[in-house]
């Protein structure tokens, strides 16, 4: 064989190349530097849309044999349970009809006391239906994904209710669905008002508490009266949640001498673990009165005196 003809290059498994610990490094700075940048100036949030809305259709797929499942189980409840549901659900029926006709005696009267007291009629919050689709696989926090999003009008921030109480707030908001963070989740607070007392506080969620997680009013005096059993409502002081929703209550004070604070302990009334169906609210920035600007009064210029 000519000499000319004969392969002079190294195979391709003989080139050099980085080596690994350079490549660790170079990917691990590369890492670092996206995870940096998305968190300040939110770099990968469209592409992180754009892969949401591929992966929407796979999702759903994979949900349906679990709804299918569910759907399923409904039709082998047995008979008995479903009659003492049944004589259950009437029984709370004709407690709330009662409660109704009472309630209907006391909004007129509190209509007509506004209405002699000329107060700003109580503002109306819009809700849309949701249904929780599945937990998200964070093991760092408590969210759940709900099929509702961007093509739904839904908006960050708008309060996610079941039929007991708060459930938590929306955080993340895509096309076609949106993820909602837990009230007991570590990085969530709600401001809240003790109905027995009138006292408001905040209330951080606290999920390494008994049966699931629990919330934690902190920074309440050691002498606050409070109690076991308190109902908390929120407080409507954050303009984010209407007042007077439920949101938890008290289960245990702890109070100690050596400390200023006592440690309260709260139970949330909605269902963290077993929600279904949702309500979303809006905002209640939405519907806070615009307030106008006062005009500016000129100043006015000061008085020559006379000569005398």
């Amino acid at each position: 064989m000519p000499h000319g003809t004969l392969e002079r290059s190294a195979p391709s498994f003989m080139r050099p190349g980085p080596t690994p610990r350079a490549q660790l490094i170079l990917y691990s700075a590369l890492a670092l530097f996206l995870m940096v940048a998305d968190a300040r100036l939110h770099v990968t949030e469209p592409l992180r849309n754009v892969v949401a809305t591929v992966l929407y259709p796979v999702q759903w797929l994979m949900l349906q044999p679990t709804n299918l499942l569910g759907r399923s189980s409904t039709y082998v409840e047995s008979l008995e349970t479903a009659q003492a549901e049944a004589k259950e659900a009437h029984q709370k029926w004709l407690a709330a009809s009662l409660r109704a006709n009472q309630l209907d005696q006391l909004e007129l009267e509190n209509e007509r006391l506004r209405q002699l007291l000329d107060l700003r009629a109580r503002t109306k919050v819009s809700a849309r239906a949701a249904q929780i689709l599945y937990d998200t696989a964070d093991p760092y926090s408590r969210r759940v994904v709900v099929d509702a999003g961007q093509t739904s009008g839904v908006e960050p921030g708008s309060p996610v209710v079941d039929a007991l109480g708060v459930l938590g707030q929306i955080t993340r908001v895509h096309p076609f669905y949106s993820e909602a963070t837990l009230l007991i989740d570590k990085d969530q607070a709600i401001p809240v008002l003790n109905v027995r007392t009138g006292q408001r506080g905040v209330a951080y969620g606290d999920p390494v508490l008994s049966h699931g997680g629990g919330m934690e009013l902190r920074f309440m005096q050691a002498n606050a009266d409070i109690q076991e059993g308190d109902l908390l409502t929120t407080s409507g002081m954050d303009r984010v949640y209407p007042p007077g929703l439920p949101v938890a209550r008290v289960v245990r004070v702890e109070r100690r001498a050596d400390l200023a604070f006592a440690r309260v302990y709260c139970a949330p009334l909605a269902r963290v673990q077993g929600a279904r169906h949702v309500l979303l609210l809006s905002p209640a920035t939405n519907d806070l009165p615009q307030v106008l600007p006062s005009p500016e009064i000129p100043a006015s210029t000061p008085k020559k005196k006379p000569r005398k």
